[in-house]
């Protein structure tokens, strides 16, 4: 599993209460969303995980990912129309394929699976993001193994999509029906400006979009801003030095690295 017994335990509890951060005011539904795929790949027994959120006429969106390759992946899914998160949000109920590469995971989704297996992974469970009778996304985990989650990892898996699912919802509830379709939306919106920010980090800083990612996303935690909003200072240029804050020394240290040159590189890109 690669996380030993006890500190498995402690990051579940933590893990939990994070996902309660939802039931606060003004939450970062990315950064939110970014925090659940990777908690997925440390407590389960799988490779990578990705999020994808219903916009407001009902089209699934990838919204978050532990990586690039997963990112590529899902959007390859949607491209094609064919996969375990598109058949899970459609059935709200999970999806689970093992060996992807037989005949039986071709036949089921031609395309996704050759190109899943392609990637490296052997097999797929999809969750939903459900709660009661609304289903508001799904939850894709790729393992390199050849069957699909353990009993135990399932149920783990499921009990975190759905307190996420409840988080959204509660968060919905107390801004009035209609609004969480209006966030979700604003999220899958943000989610482009934080593609371009990561974009042009990545060619500045001359280092992969991954890595890039993670430089934004600190910077962003270091500034206790919204990961939208840093994003969007830095691709306008309009990104100034930290202040010595009471945030961690590496963050700042890191934040400072990041801010001033860049925001240069993109003024005079303009």
């Amino acid at each position: 599993m690669g996380v030993d017994a006890v500190p498995r335990e402690r990051l579940v509890a933590e893990t939990f209460v994070e996902l309660a951060d939802t039931l606060v005011e003004d939450f970062d539904v990315i950064d939110f969303l970014h925090m659940l795929a990777e908690r997925c790949v440390r407590l389960l027994d799988v490779a990578a995980a990705g999020l994808m959120l219903a916009d407001q006429e009902g089209r699934l969106r990838v919204t978050a990912s532990s990586t690039e390759r997963v990112k590529l992946l899902e959007l390859f899914e949607l491209q094609n129309d064919e996969g375990p998160c598109l058949d899970c949000f459609a059935e709200g109920a999970s999806v689970a394929e093992g060996e992807l590469g037989e005949p039986h995971a071709r036949s089921r989704w031609p395309r996704f699976a050759a190109e899943a297996h392609a990637a490296g992974f052997r097999s797929v469970v999809a969750l939903p993001l459900r709660w009661r009778d609304e289903t508001i996304g799904a939850l894709n985990m790729f393992s390199a193994c050849p069957q699909p989650l353990q009993p135990a990892e399932h149920r783990l898996g499921q009990a975190l999509a759905d307190v996420a699912t409840i988080g959204l919802l509660q968060e919905r509830n107390l801004r009035r029906r209609e609004l969480l379709a209006q966030q979700l939306q604003t999220a899958l919106n943000s989610r482009v400006i934080i593609e371009q920010a990561t974009g042009v980090l990545a060619e500045r800083k001359k280092v992969d979009v991954e890595t890039a990612f993670q430089l934004l996303r600190s910077t962003a935690r270091a500034r206790q801003e919204r990961l939208s909003d840093c994003a969007r200072r830095l691709v306008l240029g309009e990104a100034s030095p930290l202040a010595p804050w009471q945030v961690p020394g590496a963050a700042i240290e890191e934040s400072q690295a990041i801010l001033p040159d860049w925001a240069a590189d993109s003024r005079e890109a303009r």
